[in-house]
């Protein structure tokens, strides 16, 4: 199975890299579109700031390749930010894979909500083995709201969505590979997933 880690410089793409190496799998990483294409599993990493990262896809032309992605795609943290129809953060018009805008938690919280939170609401594949209000490791001052497309919950404030599907394309705004060994578990059933389309 070939696994590809976009590599557009604003990811968290070691850590994903060795995490994947813990379950046994390889994960290269690359910009290039053909390898991206060719790939049976994608992962679209990102840290950072929303539209510098956009600027980063923009560049190099993916982002008009990752909305025509067939294969099963999982977008971390930004990257899930990023595959929404928009961010607050920097104004930023994102991949419109997924049907909500991104906003900013409000001042009455500690923003960013940074370290473990719980999830629940679990809804798809992608959590399979994993429990309700199981915890997962969190950094982020932008969030997307409870929509139709959220297949997990996470409340800080408010409830919100901390994972998205639509098709063949997942977003988690968790770090599973920072999540221990329930984390884990998710990558893996991400990597096991079979395309829909």
């Amino acid at each position: 199975m070939k696994i590809v880690i976009i590599n557009y410089g604003a990811g968290n793409i070691q850590s994903i890299q060795f995490a994947l190496q813990r379950l046994g799998f390889e994960g290269v990483l690359t910009n290039n579109p053909e390898e991206i294409s060719a790939a049976d599993k994608v992962i679209f990493p990102g840290v950072g700031e929303a539209s510098s990262a956009m600027q980063k896809l923009h560049e190099i032309g993916l982002d008009q390749l990752i909305p025509t992605l067939q294969q099963p795609v999982l977008g971390i943290c930004l990257g899930m930010q990023l595959m929404c129809h928009s961010s607050e953060e920097g104004n930023t018009k994102g991949l419109g894979i997924f049907d909500v805008d991104v906003v900013k938690f409000t001042p009455k919280v500690k923003v960013p909500q940074m370290g473990w939170n719980t999830i629940y609401n679990l809804k798809s594949p992608l959590f399979e083995g994993i429990a309700e209000n199981e915890y997962m490791y969190l950094v982020h001052s932008f969030y997307a709201p409870k929509c139709k497309e959220a297949i997990a919950l996470t409340n800080y404030e408010m409830e919100y969505a901390t994972a998205l599907q639509k098709d063949n394309f997942y977003g988690v705004q968790f770090h599973p590979e920072k999540s221990g060994k329930f984390g884990e578990q998710i990558l893996k059933n991400f990597l096991l997933l079979t395309s829909n389309l």
